[in-house]
């Protein structure tokens, strides 16, 4: 039995964007160690859920609380929640043109690095570090002199996201999509990724709309989202279910 505090608690929360209300008293609870998928149709509130949690500003939270290992993280900026331990994978990854991706993952780690109080790396000590992370995910130490996500295949970005997230070795990673638009070796691969990063101290939110990630990645708790709140948790079975019936039964018990 787990007796410290959830790494994540999302408590009555609701959230807007420009006066149109999402997020509806939403409540969530994941620990150390759980891997939790959340799924629902278009529209419930999923990708809006991962923004709030990660900070993003063009959300407001109306009520209710976000939670971070005890401590409430409303008041803290997009930057902050990450030095914290917190990595949202972008289900559309934007491209940086004009910025390498070598620069990016080389600030960004060291940027963890100051933020943890620890000593900064080289560029030659980062090379190391970075193409252990690469090979987990197939790809070549190459892709490192191209732009952020510029030119690079649908399966290249969402690559690109993992190997951040290895990189960062965040204590909470909230996946949006990732497995959207990958062909099967792709998502062979992203999983192999987040099975490998996955450990006893940290905890992953995937949110998804097929049944076929889970194949690979086991969660702890499916969730269903529906109207901008979580309608009903289960186990891995749940999403086999939801694949053969779809969500309008849950509608009629909600």
């Amino acid at each position: 039995m787990n007796t410290k505090l959830p790494i994540l608690e999302i408590k009555n929360l609701k959230a807007s964007i420009e006066d149109n209300q999402i997020l509806k008293t939403l409540n969530l609870k994941v620990n150390k160690g759980e891997i939790h998928a959340i799924m629902g149709p278009n529209g419930s509130g999923k990708s809006t859920l991962s923004k709030v949690i990660a900070g993003h500003p063009a959300y407001t939270v109306n009520d209710g609380d976000i939670l971070f290992s005890g401590e409430s993280i409303l008041t803290l900026e997009p930057e902050e929640r990450s030095h914290l331990g917190i990595f949202l994978a972008f289900q559309y990854p934007i491209e940086i043109p004009g910025v390498s991706n070598e620069d990016f993952l080389y600030l960004s780690y060291n940027s963890k690095l100051k933020a943890e109080g620890k000593e900064e790396i080289s560029p030659i000590e980062f090379f190391s570090v970075i193409t252990e992370k690469l090979s987990i995910v197939d790809m070549s130490p190459t892709f490192l002199t191209r732009n952020v996500n510029e030119g690079f295949s649908g399966g290249e970005k969402k690559r690109n996201e993992i190997v951040q997230m290895l990189l960062l070795d965040s204590k909470l990673s909230i996946l949006d999509e990732t497995d959207s638009g990958l062909d099967i070796d792709a998502l062979r691969i992203i999983s192999k990724g987040i099975k490998t990063f996955m450990t006893e101290e940290k905890a992953i939110v995937l949110i998804t709309h097929y049944q076929r990630l889970l194949d690979y990645v086991q969660p702890d708790f499916i969730h269903v989202m529906q109207n901008g709140k979580i309608i009903k948790t289960g186990t891995a079975e749940l999403a086999k279910e939801l694949e053969q019936k779809g969500y309008e039964w849950l509608t009629v018990e909600e």
